[in-house]
């Protein structure tokens, strides 16, 4: 059972409608309890990374969710901050992240161009997959994804980044380490190539 977790920041809704339209089985989680049977967790983010992780914190889900993904393997996809919080810790704020993908989140301001794009990036851009990961299946041309942030996050490993984004300069878009897996950009607004993605992982 694919389970999109909602603890008030995100578009769980967008989400759910393209999983509903694919005709596979999700479910919605606000509590603890309602994880119980999950093989698939999907966390959506808006937002600044403390609230974000104060939200999750409240939901009283984060410690089970950690050990879903730490401990029985559960696949676990963030989104947008969903994707920020699963870094060790963000500069943009000092509460820590999940630590499920060594790294840190730094501000888009910070990273080094030769051209002065507006902050945030927002809009179309395409991905380039390093790899052919199962989570790119038929995606490894021409895809193109919905971003919206200020931040970025910056892997510890290289073997972590999983596709790559060009703005300004190229840097993470995509991660995965076990189990764990993040993309920065919104597949639930990426019409066909983010309801491909969504699939693949549900497939996964």
């Amino acid at each position: 059972m694919i389970t999109i977790i909602d603890y008030g920041s995100g578009n769980v809704l967008a989400l759910a409608n393209v999983y509903r339209r694919l005709g596979l089985g999700f479910s919605v989680a606000r509590s603890r309890a309602e994880l119980e049977g999950c093989t698939k967790l999907i966390l959506p983010g808006v937002g600044a990374f403390d609230h974000a992780m104060s939200r999750f914190e409240a939901s009283g889900m984060r410690e089970s969710v950690v050990e879903l993904v730490k401990t029985e393997q559960v696949p676990i996809l963030g989104i947008c901050v969903g994707m920020q919080m699963l870094a060790t810790a963000s500069d943009e704020g000092s509460l820590p992240g999940l630590g499920l993908v060594d790294g840190r989140v730094k501000a888009l301001g910070a990273v080094e161009s030769s051209s002065r794009l507006p902050i945030p990036h927002m809009g179309w851009n395409d991905v380039q997959p390093t790899s052919s990961h199962p989570l790119f299946q038929g995606l490894q041309e021409h895809a193109r994804f919905y971003f919206l942030h200020s931040y970025y996050f910056e892997c510890a490993r290289a073997e972590d980044v999983m596709a790559t984004v060009e703005y300004g300069r190229r840097f993470t878009c995509a991660v995965n380490s076990g189990s764990a897996y993040g993309v920065q950009f919104h597949p639930e607004k990426s019409h066909h190539w983010g309801v491909q993605l969504l699939q693949n992982f549900a497939e996964l």
